[in-house]
């Protein structure tokens, strides 16, 4: 029996983690719901072997992507994950004790256990790593730029287990990561009617460092968590390079537009 449960997930190439994330939830919940951006890289394929529930979206807007497979979910309460993640057992059995049980919480705040180059990682920057993934469907919305968040109206409870994520196959992949979301989120900022500001891009990436490395102790996670820290602080260092950009393009143009 199938728990009345449904799990949503959004894709786009993701063929190298996909059937994982998958194989978690597939006969387990009531139905299993991916909505794809034109994967080329066997994802779709993949996705067809485990629910014939996919649909296709093409938008670079991520809370209107996971708005949209919410949208399609037919169960009262639904659980999303991300295409590089999975549920263990354990956290599984938690969730059936919940909803077979009944529960006066409208959403649930769940753990992640990150394993990055090799290692779990249990400090600095990325840990703890907890949001609000298990929920009621009429209670949850969709909110936020390149970073969306599911917010509820209503009580949140705490899941004791953890699920498992992978954010990056190796440093390359990170990089390229790094280089779609610091774009993605100064295209947010400038939307936001937030300007550039020298200073912020010469602190901000240090304010990182010490928070995650020093006071997060980070560097009891060894080499990747150096890793991890170094190419945050790239992250946060190129949003506002990049916004910089956006700016200095904004003004050539406006410029020649005026002549």
């Amino acid at each position: 029996m199938t728990l009345p449960l449904s799990v949503y997930m959004i894709t786009l190439n993701n063929g190298s983690t996909i059937e994982k994330a998958l194989a978690s939830v597939a006969g387990w919940a009531s139905e299993v719901v991916v909505v794809d951006s034109e994967s080329t890289d066997g994802a779709k394929e993949i996705i067809g072997r485990y629910t014939d529930r996919c649909y296709q979206l093409m938008t670079s807007d991520m809370a209107e992507k996971y708005g949209y497979a919410q949208s399609l979910c037919t169960s009262p309460w639904v659980l999303f994950i991300d295409a590089d993640e999975w549920l263990t057992p354990e956290i599984k059995a938690e969730i059936e004790e919940v909803l077979k049980n009944g529960t006066r919480y409208d959403g649930f705040m769940v753990n992640r256990k990150n394993f990055y180059l090799g290692r779990t990682i249990r400090h600095g920057g990325w840990y703890p790593d907890h949001e609000v993934r298990l929920y009621r469907k009429d209670k949850g919305q969709w909110v936020g730029g390149i970073h969306a968040k599911v917010h509820v109206d209503g009580k949140i409870g705490n899941l004791r287990n953890y699920y498992l994520h992978t954010p990056y196959s190796d440093t390359s992949h990170q990089i390229r990561t790094i280089d779609r979301y610091s774009a993605a989120y100064a295209d947010d900022l400038r939307a936001a009617g937030r300007s550039f500001h020298l200073v912020n891009m010469i602190t901000r990436p240090f304010f990182r460092f010490f928070r995650d490395y020093i006071f997060k102790m980070g560097f009891l996670d060894g080499v990747p968590g150096l890793i991890i820290v170094a190419s945050t602080m790239y992250y946060v260092f190129m949003k506002h390079a990049k916004l910089w950009e956006m700016e200095k393009i904004d003004k050539a143009r406006n410029s020649e537009m005026a002549k």
